[in-house]
């Protein structure tokens, strides 16, 4: 136990060592962070799966950007609400803490942290001036309950986060390496966010390999089956829009089924968005023959990363 705890304790330093303030550490009011939504910086790249569709590639340079900053606001706007079931489960799952758990002090450091991340998300999306409202209504309905999880199921809770992050983590590194132009204002909220982030899914991975090992047979084999359904749902709510939204956009509904997820491409880079869950649930001896047949079934089986942010390690399914 001692060395779990020292991992939290070197997490929980590094918050006070390293952390941003939405407000401090962005220049608002800086000439060339401004959003204008014509600036071309806002068009997708091959990184999104709808910026490498060859329909979106053939539209006038005008009508990928225009794409594109609502994309970009659809994506943050629904960053921010997982951030926001995140920081109200923190809370929740701390209430009855014993004291002296390291958890507490860890957790309170994410959720401050994450706080700052609503705040420059939500000022991100009002700068564009698009009135995005994020998640599916079902997931905005049910985000309390998911929130609260945190306080009966806690092990089911850390894993539907890390169903949440890993999709936009792996999206803003594939951005941040691809060494193209991006708008610098999405440029600077990416980098904060993947910086802090990796604490984050650091802590989570540490939290269900400390916890996990101590659950029942029946709670183990349940968590099994139901990681790979929770991450499919939770992933589609980030990275696929809702019909309305498909709408907003003029996306038409065969170009729709094909970025999400009907052709091979837009598979492998499901896939992919997966593959350091893999690692982990095989680390966890979580990925039985029941468990592997629901991973497949949920279309999100593949190979698992060698190490934590190993780059398409999931290119072929398994």
């Amino acid at each position: 136990m001692s060395a779990y705890h020292d991992t939290l304790r070197t997490l929980s330093e590094a918050s006070v060592h390293q952390h941003f303030d939405a407000f401090a550490d962005i220049d608002w009011d800086d000439p060339a962070l401004q959003v204008d939504p014509t600036d071309a910086r806002w068009a997708l790249g091959p990184e999104d799966n709808l910026g490498a569709h060859p329909w979106y590639r053939s539209l006038p340079l005008e009508r990928q950007v225009e794409i594109g900053l609502y994309r970009w606001a659809l994506l943050t706007k629904v960053g921010l609400q997982f951030e926001q079931i995140l920081i109200a489960g923190i809370m929740f799952g701390n209430l009855d803490r014993r004291n002296r758990r390291p958890e507490f002090r860890y957790t309170t450091h994410e959720a401050t942290e994450e706080t700052h991340h609503t705040q420059m998300f939500q000022e991100l999306v009002n700068r564009t001036g698009l009135d995005v409202q994020g998640g599916p209504p079902w997931f905005r309905r049910w985000a309390p309950f998911i929130a609260s999880a945190a306080r009966w199921a806690p092990p089911g809770f850390w894993m539907g986060v890390l169903a949440g992050e890993e999709p936009i983590d792996h999206l803003q590194k594939s951005l941040l390496r691809s060494g193209r132009e991006l708008h610098p204002l999405l440029e600077r909220i990416m980098a904060i966010h993947v910086a802090e982030e990796a604490r984050h899914i650091g802590f989570a991975h540490q939290y269900l390999v400390h916890q996990i090992p101590r659950m029942g047979p029946a709670n183990r084999a349940l968590l099994a089956v139901a990681t790979p359904l929770i991450m499919r749902l939770l992933g589609d709510v980030i990275m696929r829009p809702s019909p309305g939204d498909l709408e907003a956009m003029g996306i038409p509904d065969e170009v729709a089924r094909e970025v999400w997820w009907d052709s091979e491409e837009s598979r492998r880079f499901l896939r992919d968005l997966y593959a350091d869950v893999r690692m982990l649930f095989d680390e966890l001896g979580l990925r039985g023959r029941a468990a592997r047949a629901v991973w497949r079934l949920m279309r999100i089986e593949g190979r698992s990363s060698r190490y934590r942010g190993a780059v398409a390690a999931a290119s072929a399914a398994a």
